[in-house]
C-alpha cells in the first residue's frame, strides 16, 4: 500500500488539482459535480479511443481522456497523472476491475482511506466490523450443510449482483454454485431492501456531530434485478427451474425511495455506529458510503452489506436527493466528493482525506 507519507510528498508539488476516475459505474455525476465545483476533469477509458457516449452529456464530459489498453496500466502510468495533479475518486468498477490489491499500490493519491479495502473486500473482516459496532445483521452460516432455511449467497467483491442467488437445501446450494469462488451464506431475510447513502466529513463541524467530524445522508435508492424482479409474472420459481430458469440479482437499474420519517433516527444511528468503529479499527473512511438494508414488516432493520464509496444508486440524485436538498439544494454525492477536496484544500489538510 502507498504510504501516508509519500502521499504527502506527492502533494506538495500538486498546484491546479484535476479529478480523475475512470469513465464507467458514477463516472458522469462525478465529472459534473467536479465540474461544479470548479475542478479540471480527466476520464480514464479502457481502448484506442474516448468512448462516444459522453459527446452526449456536455455537462458531465471530462476535460481530456486518459487512454490505456487495460487496467493494469493505469499502475504503470500512475506518474503522467500525478504530473497533472490528478487525484483518483474510487467507485465499485475502478476498484473491482483493477483489482484491489493493484488498488491499494496506485501510486496517486486518492480520495478517502485505503485501509477500508481490507475490512470491506473480506467478508469475515466486513462482518468483524459491523457487528462489532452493534449493527443487526442476517444469521451467517459457516457451512452449507448447515442451511436449513432459505439462504443469500453472494461472492465476495463488487460484482453488480452477478452469481449471487438464493438455495433452501445444501443440494440447492451444490448445484449453483461456481467451483473456486470465495462466498457468504447468509439468511434469507424477507422485506424490503434499501440502500443508504451516507457520507462521512473529517472536516465539517456542523450538523449531525459525531466524535470528530460529521455524518450527511444524502439519498436511499432500491434496485431493479434482473430477472428476480420479474420471474414472479411466469409463476414460481421452483416450477421455472424445471425449465432451466433461475432467479438472478443482476442489477439494471436503480429507483428512488424515501424512508418513513420513524426510521430515520434508527438510520442515522446505524451510520454513526460503523464510523465510529472504523475509526477505530483503521483510522475511520471518509466520504461516502452505503448501508445495504432491509427492513421487516417488523421495522426493524438488517444491514447486509456496506459499500465503501460512491455507490451506482446515487446517480438517481445528480441535481439532489430528498434529503440532501434540506441541507443544500443541488447536491449530489459526486458533488459533495468535490467539495470536501475543495474544503480540504482551502483549510491545508488535503492529507486529511487522501491516501
Amino acid at each position: 500500500m502507498v504510504a501516508r507519507g509519500e502521499v504527502s510528498s506527492i502533494l506538495e508539488d500538486y498546484r491546479d488539482l484535476a479529478v480523475v476516475t475512470v469513465c464507467s459505474h458514477s463516472s458522469l455525476q462525478l465529472f459534473h459535480g467536479a465540474r461544479q465545483e470548479g475542478f479540471r476533469t480527466i476520464g480514464i477509458a479502457i481502448g484506442k479511443k474516448p468512448p462516444k457516449f459522453y459527446d452526449a452529456f456536455p455537462r458531465a464530459k471530462p476535460d481530456e481522456f486518459f487512454l490505456v489498453d487495460s487496467y493494469e496500466e493505469i499502475l504503470d502510468r500512475a506518474d503522467e497523472l500525478v504530473e497533472k495533479s490528478a487525484v483518483a475518486v474510487p467507485h465499485g468498477s475502478f476498484v473491482e476491475y483493477m483489482g484491489a490489491k493493484s488498488f491499494l499500490k496506485l501510486r496517486l493519491p486518492t480520495f478517502g482511506n485505503r485501509k477500508v479495502l481490507a475490512w470491506e473486500s473480506d467478508r469475515e473482516k466486513q462482518r468483524e466490523w459491523l457487528v462489532g459496532a452493534g449493527i443487526d445483521m442476517p444469521r451467517r452460516f459457516k457451512t452449507p450443510k448447515e442451511i436449513d432455511r432459505p439462504v443469500f449467497v453472494k461472492y465476495y467483491g463488487a460484482k453488480g449482483g452477478k452469481g449471487a442467488f438464493i438455495a433452501k437445501t445444501e443440494a440447492e446450494f451444490r448445484e449453483a454454485i461456481k467451483p473456486g469462488q470465495k462466498y457468504t451464506i447468509q439468511e434469507y431475510v424477507v422485506g424490503t431492501r434499501y440502500y443508504i447513502h451516507y457520507f462521512f466529513s473529517p472536516l465539517v463541524e456542523g450538523g449531525y456531530r459525531l466524535s470528530r467530524g460529521s455524518l450527511e445522508m444524502l439519498g436511499i435508492d432500491r434496485r431493479d434485478e434482473a430477472n428476480i424482479d420479474e420471474m414472479y409474472k411466469l409463476g414460481a420459481s421452483e416450477s421455472l427451474i424445471d425449465y432451466g430458469l433461475y432467479p438472478t440479482f443482476v442489477v439494471t437499474g436503480n429507483i428512488p425511495v424515501v424512508l418513513r420519517e420513524s426510521l430515520l433516527p434508527t438510520a442515522f444511528d446505524m451510520g454513526e455506529r460503523v464510523v465510529e468503529a472504523s475509526l477505530d479499527l483503521f483510522g475511520g473512511m471518509i466520504g461516502p458510503f452505503c448501508l445495504e438494508t432491509i427492513v421487516t414488516d417488523q421495522l426493524k432493520f438488517k444491514v447486509f452489506e456496506i459499500s465503501t464509496r460512491i455507490v451506482a444508486g446515487t446517480n438517481l440524485f445528480i441535481s439532489g436527493s430528498p434529503y440532501s436538498d434540506l441541507a443544500e439544494p443541488n447536491m449530489s454525492t459526486g458533488r459533495r466528493i468535490a467539495r470536501e477536496i475543495r474544503l480540504a484544500q482551502k483549510k491545508g489538510r488535503l492529507a486529511d482525506i487522501l491516501s
